[in-house]
């Protein structure tokens, strides 16, 4: 199980600030929680540190780059003491956006980006399907993401 953090109210402030808006300047980020520039600096140098925080990240719109298929795949695993085996396999399938190792009916969930239907069909037939530990998959496309947020920080009630 991973830490669970222990961090001041400064912190929490922080977090919420730059989670809203990882652009925001961390000047600003100082003025908004009443301390120096170099206590953002040195408080998000000390959480990077922990692994509390694994960085910021662009969001792109991957469908006015001519990327129109999003798709989630349920695959099925000969057994699960495979799992280890077909993720290093699964991570070199660049268009895998996520992947999550799940409960239930399928071993491993994916999230997969594709230029078109055609494009879908080779990543399954020519990169996924082939993975030796695979059994099969099942394909859901998505045809429309109504909700994508992060979660948002506030502080832990006492």
């Amino acid at each position: 199980m991973d830490k669970i953090f222990e961090i001041d109210n400064t912190d929490w402030q922080i977090l919420r600030l730059l989670s809203a808006d990882a652009t925001l300047p961390y000047t600003e980020v100082a003025k908004q929680v009443f301390v120096s520039d170099g206590t953002v600096h040195a408080r998000m140098r000390k959480m990077k540190q922990q692994g509390l925080i694994k960085g910021a990240h662009l969001v792109v719109d991957y469908k006015k780059l001519g990327w129109d298929i999003t798709a989630f795949l349920g695959i099925y695993l000969d057994r699960s003491a495979l799992y280890e085996d077909v993720l290093v396999r699964l991570k070199e399938v660049a268009e895998i956006i996520d992947i999550h190792y799940t409960t239930g009916t399928y071993g491993i969930f994916v999230k997969l980006l594709c230029r078109d239907t055609n494009h879908l069909r080779n990543v399954l037939y020519d990169k996924i399907q082939k993975i030796p530990g695979i059994q099969r998959t099942e394909t859901f496309i998505s045809l429309e993401e109504s909700l994508a947020r992060s979660l948002p920080i506030l502080p832990e009630k006492s």
